[in-house]
């Protein structure tokens, strides 16, 4: 198998698969690259599966160990996007709660102030993120909290 990539920012995207058959694989390659953008479904990768991921079901995007990943249903599972892509891309239900993670509101159960005066957004899983003071500021001005 030969695999080539060529990014040029001036050419319309264009995506070219020379196969001997039809496969599942080729089937699963086919549906990823024809998902424009970002809509009601993202791919997200664990356990050696790749799972269509509910956008509106997904509780928070976390970056770890420079990879990005949602929280759905318990599970993390890897999202080969970036945060400030996802940022752009994602309804207006998500906000950017730190450096490292964008909540979906929704999800959020109650906020939960420590000694330090630092905000934890706990989630309806019991999943717990802690909030940037600078964002924190922003979300008390547009939700008034």
């Amino acid at each position: 198998m030969i695999f080539s990539l060529s990014i040029d920012q001036d050419c319309q995207e264009t995506v070219i698969a020379c196969v001997h058959a039809r496969t599942p694989l080729i089937n699963e390659i086919e549906r990823l690259v024809m998902q424009d953008s970002l809509s009601d479904r993202i791919p997200g990768y664990a356990d050696g599966e790749i799972s269509m991921l509910e956008v509106c079901e997904i509780e928070c995007f976390i970056v770890e160990d420079e990879k990005t990943f949602a929280l759905y249903d318990g599970k993390k599972h890897l999202v080969r996007k970036r945060l400030y892509e996802l940022e752009n891309e994602l309804p207006d239900d998500y906000e950017r709660i730190s450096k490292s993670a964008i909540a979906n509101w929704k999800k959020i159960s109650k906020f939960k102030v420590q000694l330090s005066g630092a905000v934890d957004a706990v989630f309806k899983s019991g999943y717990v993120e802690c909030i940037s003071r600078r964002c924190f500021a922003e979300l008390k001005r547009r939700y008034g909290l």
